[in-house]
C-alpha cells in the first residue's frame, strides 16, 4: 500500500540521509550524530536522525560560527556533486542577513584583538611574564 504523505516521485529519504546527500556533512555517522546531539532542527524542533523529510521543510544546520537556516527544495538520497548538492535546498534570506552581520562582527572584533606576526623571541616572553605578574 502506498504511503499518501509522501509524492511517488520522492521516496522517503531519512533527514541524516538528506543531509549527507546535501553536502552539509562528510558521513552519514556525522549527520546522525549531530541529529541526535540536538543540534540540528528539523521544522524549529529537535528530531530523530530517522525523520523522514519533506519538500518546504525547514532545517537549521551548524556551519562553522554560525547556524544556516535552509528550506528543501528537493529530496534525494544519492550523494552527488557539490553543484547538484545545492540545489537540494535554498537558504533563507534572514539565515544570509544574520550569518554576514556575525561575519563583519567577528571581523571588526579581530581588529581590537590583534595577532603577533610572530611568536615572541625569549626577551619579549620575559617582558610579557614579568607584566603578568606585576
Amino acid at each position: 500500500m502506498a504511503d499518501k504523505s509522501q509524492p511517488s516521485d520522492n521516496p522517503p529519504v531519512r533527514l541524516d540521509k538528506w543531509l549527507w546527500a546535501a553536502r552539509f556533512f562528510k558521513t552519514r555517522a556525522v549527520a546522525r550524530d549531530m541529529v541526535q546531539s540536538g543540534k540540528v532542527h528539523y521544522n524549529n524542533a529537535r528530531s530523530k536522525p530517522g525523520k523522514i523529510v519533506e519538500l518546504g521543510a525547514i532545517v537549521v544546520i551548524p556551519q562553522g560560527f554560525d547556524n544556516k537556516e535552509v528550506v528543501i527544495e528537493a529530496i534525494t538520497d544519492k550523494r552527488q556533486g557539490a553543484a547538484i548538492a545545492q540545489t537540494l535546498y535554498s537558504e533563507t534570506p534572514e539565515s544570509i542577513e544574520k550569518r554576514e552581520k556575525n561575519r563583519l562582527a567577528r571581523q571588526t572584533h579581530s581588529f581590537h584583538s590583534p595577532k603577533p606576526d610572530n611568536r615572541p623571541d625569549k626577551k619579549q616572553r620575559r617582558e610579557i611574564i614579568k607584566l603578568k605578574h606585576s
